[in-house]
């Protein structure tokens, strides 16, 4: 065992050597490694991996109850969705309109965090997962006949718009500029990041 020890492990022989404990340290490690990418996993993406079978709506067929009963009702289109406006919860700035339908309601409600649907996609689309700019739900509202969402959120990251901007309203009708057609100015010009690094374009 004096060999054993005296060499270490940059040696070329460690690990070969004739030691009964050998093949028992390279499964320990092994294993330690393997519980390592277990938990080096994000508490958001453990989140995502669980069911939100636990979260129900109530239902709509009475509309005085939808009114002023504090049941949450959700109305979603013949498309199955609901339309979301995303605001900074600090400024009151509005920040994105997304949609999402029934499941990513759901996940946003049990993440704690805006889970749209695209459109464009027609998949599940949680925000920021590929950017890093996550948003956390602070607050979600819902108007008188609960058709439409307003989401208060903590914006993380350089911004929420994939143009590059914190915003994806970044410009205004200005009529002053012109009618014919309507014109529009910029309220936003510099970018508060580049897409083509985030997004790998």
């Amino acid at each position: 065992m004096a060999e054993y020890r005296q060499l270490g492990t940059d040696s070329p022989h460690y690990g070969h050597l004739s030691n009964p404990f050998t093949g028992i340290f390279h499964s320990i490690k092994k294993y330690n490694r393997h519980r390592l990418d277990r938990s080096s996993k994000s508490d958001t993406q453990k989140r995502m991996e669980t069911p939100s079978t636990n979260i129900t709506f109530g239902p709509r067929d009475d509309k005085k109850a939808l009114e002023e009963q504090p049941v949450f009702a959700p109305k979603f289109d013949s498309d199955g969705l609901i339309p979301a406006m995303a605001i900074d919860s600090t400024t009151k700035e509005p920040l994105m309109l997304a949609y999402m339908n029934a499941e990513s309601l759901k996940m946003t409600l049990q993440l704690g965090e805006a889970v749209y649907y695209s459109r464009s996609r027609q998949e599940i689309w949680h925000k920021g997962a590929t950017s890093g700019h996550v948003q956390k739900i602070s607050e979600i509202r819902t108007d008188c006949d609960q058709d439409a969402l307003i989401l208060y959120v903590e914006q993380l990251g350089a911004g929420a718009c994939h143009t590059g901007r914190s915003t994806c309203f970044y410009r205004a009708v200005d009529l002053s500029e012109g009618t014919d057609p309507a014109a529009l100015s910029f309220t936003e010009t510099d970018l508060t990041f580049n897409p083509d690094d985030v997004y790998k374009k």
